[in-house]
């Protein structure tokens, strides 16, 4: 199992299981922060290895070009979407769920977020509990992060792991992986 070195990781209940958010996905949902006024919501699709009970998100794509993107909404190309899970998925890589920014510094999922993910979870051929849905906020994660499973009825929110933290370097769009104990 991945250890703490750069990831966020985020516990689902008292399964043993766990979200964990690699570097360079932390690194891709950072790029598309919305910290000004003009930028629009991006967003993407979550891909993950199944490691023992573990969700390991490696890859979070998107935005696309053919996304429709405001301020304050995101729809994705569906086509584009699909075609992202079946080249992944050969890889290995498996759909685990969604991601977009919120242009505000704690975000919370809006009631269509939460139900277009619902919609997800029971129309998908899959094996797993649940997706996730992740909203980005303007702050650096974790605490610019709404991290939280969807088994398509009920949402449950998850909070990160105490000693993971990641600080962002001076350069935008990298990662510092250090570890701050709290």
């Amino acid at each position: 199992m991945p250890e703490a070195g750069g990831d966020v990781i985020y516990p689902i209940g008292t399964s043993g299981s766990r979200v964990i958010l690699t570097p360079p996905v932390l690194d891709h949902l950072a790029q598309h922060r919305q910290r000004r006024f003009w930028q629009a919501e991006a967003g993407g699709q979550l891909f993950a290895r199944l490691d023992d009970g573990d969700i390991v998100v490696t890859e979070a794509t998107g935005p696309r070009p053919a996304d429709r993107r405001g301020r304050t909404y995101y729809h994705p190309e569906k086509s584009a979407e699909q075609l992202e899970i079946d080249t992944r998925h050969p890889q290995g890589l498996h759909f685990v769920g969604d991601w977009h920014t919120h242009p505000q510094a704690y975000p919370d999922p809006s009631a269509s977020d939460l139900a277009s993910i619902a919609d997800a979870v029971r129309r998908s051929r899959h094996d797993l509990n649940g997706f996730v849905l992740l909203v980005v906020g303007t702050l650096d994660p974790p605490d610019g992060l709404h991290v939280s499973v969807h088994d398509g009825k009920v949402g449950y929110r998850l909070s990160p792991a105490p000693a993971t933290r990641v600080e962002l370097c001076p350069t935008p769009g990298k990662l510092a992986p250090r570890i701050r104990f709290i």
